[in-house]
């Protein structure tokens, strides 16, 4: 019955969606009084075109970014190459924590425009993006988000916009992760084991330590078991805190235990 419950809450949201973009389109051109909005281009009514840059961004080298140029320049922006910024950087980095876009915005100059495809391109989060808007704005930077039909983020229309839209972004977060912390907790309950499985048995991490405390390098045991070296250093520190050495024992001998408790970066 929850996931019924979700799943239309989820259907309402996407048509909340989509009547609130046609009004928010509607609501762009009435905002711009002074300024024409021809196939997306922008040009002021003295016939001075401001200079124009995209920023797209990737979060894996496996992806790249021409879609997203091709979108833009699809759009009507004509984006020359040199004021074009793209990087890989994960979505969850900061929009002033990329070197990139930190890049692109000592570059920029009042009265510039900056094209994105969609808003996660601009932050992390909600708050995020909104910081990075309220400073381009500052800057005196127009910041038009392809998504949302182009409208600039600056004006009040576009403020707006980007406020309900970003609610509903974290409002479905908060769903996201109430319902994936629900699902741990009745993993636990039935008591299935959650995490990655470990790389050693119970019994070849009897052998490790048996081998270590004959002298066996972490180097040679690694590749024995065809493991990493920070597994091997791993079970033997997991050892060392479940049976840590009195003050008083004697390490001057090269016994067993002493082998297992000492630092050997081999």
């Amino acid at each position: 019955m929850l996931f019924g419950v979700n799943r239309n809450l989820m259907s309402e949201i996407d048509r909340f969606r989509t009547s609130f973009a046609t009004y928010v389109g509607k609501l762009a051109f009435d905002d711009f009084a002074h300024v024409e909005y021809r196939c997306h281009r922008i040009r002021t009514d003295f016939g001075l075109m401001s200079r124009t840059f995209a920023y797209a961004r990737v979060s894996t080298l496996c992806q790249t970014t021409d879609n997203q140029l091709h979108e833009i320049r699809s759009a009507g922006f004509d984006v020359q190459s040199r004021r074009v910024i793209s990087e890989t950087v994960s979505g969850s980095v900061a929009a002033n924590q990329r070197a990139g876009f930190k890049r692109l915005v000592d570059r920029m100059e009042s009265g510039d425009i900056l094209v994105v495809t969609k808003m996660d391109r601009l932050g992390r989060n909600a708050l995020d993006v909104r910081s990075t808007v309220e400073l381009l704005a500052e800057l005196g930077i127009k910041v038009h988000c392809l998504a949302l039909g182009g409208v600039d983020l600056t004006s009040p229309t576009g403020r707006m916009t980007m406020s309900v839209i970003n609610a509903v972004a974290e409002f479905e977060r908060d769903l996201l992760i109430e319902r994936t912390q629900a699902g741990l907790e009745r993993a636990k309950a039935q008591g299935k084991i959650l995490g990655r499985p470990a790389r050693l048995s119970g019994e070849q991490k009897a052998a490790v330590l048996e081998k270590l405390g004959e002298g066996a390098s972490v180097s040679k045991l690694s590749r024995e078991y065809c493991v990493s070296r920070q597994t091997i250093i791993r079970v033997r520190r997991q050892h060392v805190d479940a049976h840590p050495l009195p003050e008083s024992d004697d390490h001057s001998g090269r016994d067993e235990r002493y082998c297992l408790h000492r630092d050997d970066p081999r």
